[in-house]
């Protein structure tokens, strides 16, 4: 039986489906227009700027770091661009096979592949990082013809700090490194316009002046806009923010002066600081033995570190800085002093020297076997006794003299303006009893205080708190904050900012005392233990020396150095400031293991009195000598100071042909010279240069005036010991 359709029924269902289809597809088509309109009406200038981005790259540009340069203008740090060949991790798949098709094109050494295992440990992956620096210029042509098969793999140009004097006054300078995650960790707390200006930095200061004047050498970072194509290579540059140049710091330092003192230690260890009293401006601040801070700037290699970490001299350790030292017999004027202020004594007041000093059971021995007899406070001083500041430190008692003491700056923050300064120890019984833990350690014992009068036991200061505290005897008590440099120039102004001292309340010395201290300091150097070191000097100087016992001997045994361990020798210090009457240089050095103060110290200050005074630079064959402590006075025929050249700038081998410092500006003919010299070693030719010129019309004002240019210019602590300290 045929089953009959409804037609009418059929047409309706399909025109549903029909209609049900249409709508379907409008509403569709309806949310495309409504999401189209959204992203096009909406949404339009927030896309279009992902849209750029994606066409133009934001690429910040490093600023030129600061110069360094001395109070003459003589460039201590500068800087010079050269390639690099770098790898994304991130971007490449198989890295070490990478790294090894790479060192069939460019000579990739087995240092340079640890140096760069160690940055992807403190680095991240898709950070680029240096495998090759200092790339020649035909290294880069082999690399760019083949660069399509190393995907992840670029060459950059960077600027690279250069020190073109090496190991000269590495200590104050201080050097840059690579910013490690600890640091990148502590960036991060930083306010978002200072974390912006180091975006494209891989660089900051590490030590010495970089790190303390990190802000002032590092400069505003610049941009440019670049059009990319769908690599990522960049088309054309749209436009572009240049950089600021870090700002040019000149520093109180006279670097010829630096180089003299360094030369006269030679291969000895030890710490100079000479300070100008009338505005605390330094004009030398020597560490020996010092190292190479170019080392640091690329990532020093296992070998070097290795050699300076764990070398016995110690290079690393800033010695005027931090290194701490028992002062020895230089701490008698100051004795002195405070016998004065506390009426303890009076100048005339004489004690008798047997050449011993019993307290209780202890026998505290004299320098002088059979002592110095009877002795007055200017005798104690000029001979060295120690049997009298026995006496006068057991009448004083160890507060008494911790408040004497602390006002001069010993065992106090000095404020200077470069970080890790050390406090020393200026003992009291209040630092004893915070210091130690058991009840018996942290009593006083009366015997204890008996040392501190020669400037042992527990008293150890930095070379930097003694030049300080000679400093400030030398200016009638007036004292100023010790400062490296002396002004800031802004290198697009040109404008210079003065960074004077900081005057610190003054110590109260009545004129008086202060005369008898004086003169009896200028009897050490006519007719005491530093005389042979002064003869025949054109000017009178008041200094004292000292020397300060490293370890304690037995009360019957005599002291050997022959019998003892070079590095267990007694320490040889001196401290002077001259001219006496209106002093203009105040000084304090060690040269440690030395021996006698007046063979080996007093020399040196003989010479950097000579050089700040007069002008005068000592022979070779006096250099020499000096380093082997064998003259006192000057011998041989001295030179006119700004006559002599600074010997050479250092010609850094690794330096590519093309690489000429970048200097970002200077201040003085001379900085102006050697900046846009080819390289370094034009600071070498400094006779000829404006440079020698403006230190010769300098020295000659000075000597018409009949004055002194002001613009010239560790060992840990010793156990208390009862022996007294060689004069």
């Amino acid at each position: 039986m045929t089953e009959l359709k409804n037609i009418e029924q059929e047409i309706g269902r399909f025109r549903t489906r029909v209609w049900a289809a249409a709508g379907f597809v409008l509403f569709a088509f309806g949310l495309l227009v409504s999401r189209l309109v959204y992203l096009q009406v909406y949404r339009h200038d927030e896309l279009q700027t992902q849209a750029e981005a994606n066409r133009i790259a934001v690429v910040p540009i490093v600023p030129n770091r600061g110069l360094i340069v001395d109070r003459n203008g003589v460039v201590l740090a500068n800087n010079y661009s050269a390639y690099t060949l770098e790898l994304t991790p991130s971007k490449i798949d198989d890295l070490d096979a990478t790294i090894d098709e790479l060192a069939t094109i460019v000579d990739i050494a087995p240092r340079d592949r640890r140096r760069f295992k160690r940055l992807m440990e403190e680095s991240k992956s898709f950070e680029s990082l240096p495998i090759r620096t200092k790339l020649t210029d035909e290294e880069v042509a082999r690399f760019t013809a083949q660069r399509f098969r190393f995907p992840g793999v670029d060459i950059k140009a960077r600027l690279f700090r250069n020190y073109p004097y090496g190991e000269l006054a590495s200590h104050v300078l201080g050097y840059i490194g690579r910013i490690n995650e600890a640091e990148k960790e502590a960036m991060d707390d930083w306010p978002d316009e200072l974390l912006a200006n180091y975006r494209g930095t891989d660089y900051i200061g590490k030590l010495g002046l970089e790190q303390s004047y990190e802000s002032e050498l590092h400069g505003l970072t610049g941009f440019e806009e670049v059009e990319t194509s769908a690599g990522g290579r960049a088309v054309r540059r749209l436009r572009a923010s240049p950089p600021t140049p870090g700002n040019t710091l000149h520093l109180s330092i006279d670097i010829k002066l630096q180089q003299l003192v360094e030369r006269l230690y030679g291969e000895r260890r030890g710490a100079l600081v000479a300070i100008d009293p009338r505005s605390g401006e330094i004009l030398a601040f020597v560490s020996k033995p010092t190292f190479d801070p170019n080392l640091f700037v690329d990532g020093i290699d296992v070998d070097s570190w290795k050699e300076l970490n764990e070398s016995i001299d110690k290079p690393l350790l800033n010695r005027a800085l931090r290194g701490t030292y028992p002062p020895g017999s230089t701490y008698k004027p100051f004795m002195a002093l405070a016998a004065l202020a506390t009426g303890k004594r009076t100048p005339n007041q004489t004690v008798f020297d047997p050449g011993y000093f019993w307290f209780g059971n202890h026998k505290f021995r004299d320098d002088k076997e059979g002592g110095h007899g009877t002795v007055d406070m200017y005798r104690s001083i000029v001979q060295s006794c120690d049997t009298y500041y026995y006496m006068l430190a057991n009448d004083l008692g160890v507060d008494l003299i911790h408040d004497q003491m602390a006002p001069f700056g010993f065992g106090q923050p000095s404020g200077i303006d470069i970080k890790g300064e050390v406090l020393g120890v200026l003992p009291s019984t209040e630092w004893k009893r915070k210091t130690y833990k058991k009840p018996e350690q942290r009593r006083w014992y009366a015997g204890e205080t008996i040392s501190l009068g020669i400037g042992q036991g527990y008293n150890s200061f930095t070379m930097l708190q003694i030049a300080q505290a000679v400093s400030t005897l030398a200016n009638d008590g007036v004292h100023y904050q010790p400062r490296l440099v002396r002004e800031v120039e802004d290198v697009v102004t040109r404008q210079s900012r003065v960074l004077s001292s900081q005057a610190l309340p003054p110590v109260p010395i009545k004129p008086e005392h202060l005369d008898v201290i004086r003169n009896a300091m200028i009897g050490v150097n006519k007719e005491g233990t530093s005389a042979a070191a002064f003869a025949k000097a054109d000017y009178v100087a008041a200094g004292k020396t000292g020397t300060a016992q490293v370890v304690g001997i037995k009360q019957n045994e005599k002291y050997s150095a022959s019998k003892m361990a070079e590095h267990l020798r007694d320490h040889a210090l001196f401290v002077a400031f001259a001219p006496a009457d209106h002093p203009r240089v105040a000084l304090a050095l060690v040269v440690e293991n030395a021996g006698f103060g007046a063979q080996s110290a007093a020399p040196i200050a003989r010479r950097v009195f000579d050089y700040v005074l007069q002008d005068r630079y000592p022979s070779e064959e006096d250099i020499a000598a000096v380093q082997r402590g064998e003259a006192p006075a000057p011998i041989g025929t001295p030179r006119a100071a700004h006559d002599v050249p600074m010997m050479g700038a250092i010609n850094n081998p690794e330096l590519p042909a093309a690489a000429a410092s970048t200097a970002s500006g200077v201040a003085s003919p001379a900085a102006s010279a050697a900046s846009a010299a080819s390289g370094p070693a034009s600071v070498a030719s400094m006779p000829t240069s404006a440079y020698a010129a403006a230190v010769a019309a300098r020295h000659a004002a000075m000597r018409a005036s009949g004055g002194v240019s002001s613009g010239a210019s560790g060992s840990s602590p010793a156990a208390p010991t009862s022996s007294g300290a060689s004069r």
